[in-house]
């Protein structure tokens, strides 16, 4: 299994009354999540809100995790661009911070071809020493990387596992961990001998996903329970739904950026039948 651990919670950015970051409910999220089941976090990703976050508040965001978690989670990076000098500089930057992975998703909206991915991984890694996540979501990207460019990107220096959000790829990689980009792909990259999943569900069940690593013999059933909460977090663009779902549950994450819009009466609705049919609303309230 990855030293980076099994259960990574892509986590979002938390913000304030005027959407600027704010650090201290951003601390303490993490906090929240570690003590709940995450190994680890990925920090500005796209659950983020990366789009929309200036260099300064990312790499704030990067360094804030670095500062908080001392050793005790593992902060994974995302420094993907769809701008491979862009990519380099957070790169860079991140490295210097201590990150302990970095996270690259495949260069966006400009599609590059096949020998244009490769060059743009192989300018990232590099830039550093640390281990790099390539990131496969095909639904965002416009661009897929099947399992053997995968393999190729495996050959690079530092390069040392995928993120998986394509389950028509879900397949072994040599060379590469897997990490299940998807909540519902968790259990079966598990099943598979996956290092585990990068996630998004694990904001508010991450002690009921923890249990998916640790109780091997009850995975499917477990799973099976999650599969509600799994749905309600893709009931419309995330992050919508989860900060949705934090705030139902207390925590102090504040709104969305634009072009991104709060969720509307029946996503919310969803979300929070979702919750309290495990009970989470009675808990939080309590």
């Amino acid at each position: 299994m990855s030293g980076l651990g099994a259960i990574l919670t892509a986590m979002v950015t938390p913000f304030d009354a005027q959407l600027r970051v704010d650090e201290d409910a951003t601390v303490a999220l993490m906090n929240h999540l570690v003590a709940h089941g995450s190994d680890g976090l990925v920090l500005c990703g796209t659950t983020g809100e990366t789009a929309t976050l200036t260099d300064t508040e990312h790499l704030r965001v990067i360094e804030l995790g670095v500062e908080a978690m001392k050793g005790r989670a593992s902060i994974v990076a995302g420094v993907g661009s769809n701008d491979t000098r862009h990519a380099v500089h957070l790169t860079e930057r991140a490295t210097e911070l201590g990150a302990d992975a970095l996270l690259h998703v495949t260069p966006y909206y400009v599609r590059p071809n096949r020998r244009g991915i490769v060059r743009h991984f192989e300018e990232c890694a590099k830039a550093t020493d640390k281990p790099i996540v390539v990131y496969n979501i095909p639904a965002r990207t416009g661009t897929d990387m099947p399992n053997d460019l995968l393999a190729e990107l495996a050959q690079i220096d530092n390069v040392v596992a995928v993120k998986q959000a394509n389950p028509d790829n879900l397949a072994p990689v040599d060379g590469l961990e897997i990490y299940a980009g998807n909540d519902d792909m968790l259990c079966d990259v598990l099943e598979m001998g996956g290092a585990g999943g990068i996630l998004v569900a694990s904001h508010v069940v991450g002690p009921q996903m923890r249990r998916l690593v640790d109780e091997p013999a009850r995975r499917r059933e477990l799973d099976a329970e999650l599969h509600e909460v799994y749905a309600a977090m893709g009931v419309t663009t995330n992050p919508i739904p989860v900060k949705a779902a934090l705030r139902l549950l207390g925590h102090n994450v504040g709104g969305l950026r634009l072009p991104l819009v709060e969720a509307d009466e029946q996503e919310l609705a969803v979300v929070r039948a979702a919750l309290d049919r495990l009970g989470l609303l009675a808990t939080a309230s309590a």
